[in-house]
């Protein structure tokens, strides 16, 4: 009986082990696909801030074109 309650513990604080060890390295992972998915957020709002003054420059430069081509009609 001794026995058998001496096994259950030691094969408990294995698996407990074990889960543990696994959780870590699973939480690591997790971590790290975070941290690179943070990454790529901000990279894509400092290209969705920078947009609109790309498109404000491209209206300037069509203006201008626009000027220039009737200035030679």
């Amino acid at each position: 009986m001794t026995e058998g309650i001496i096994i259950a513990l030691i094969s408990g604080g294995l698996t407990l082990t074990g889960v543990l060890i696994s959780n870590s390295r699973s939480q690591a992972v997790t971590d790290t696909k975070l941290e690179e998915l943070t990454r790529e957020v901000r990279e894509h709002n400092n290209f969705a801030k920078r947009m609109p003054v790309v498109e404000e420059q491209i209206k300037v430069m069509n203006h201008r074109i626009d000027d220039l081509e009737q200035g030679r009609k």
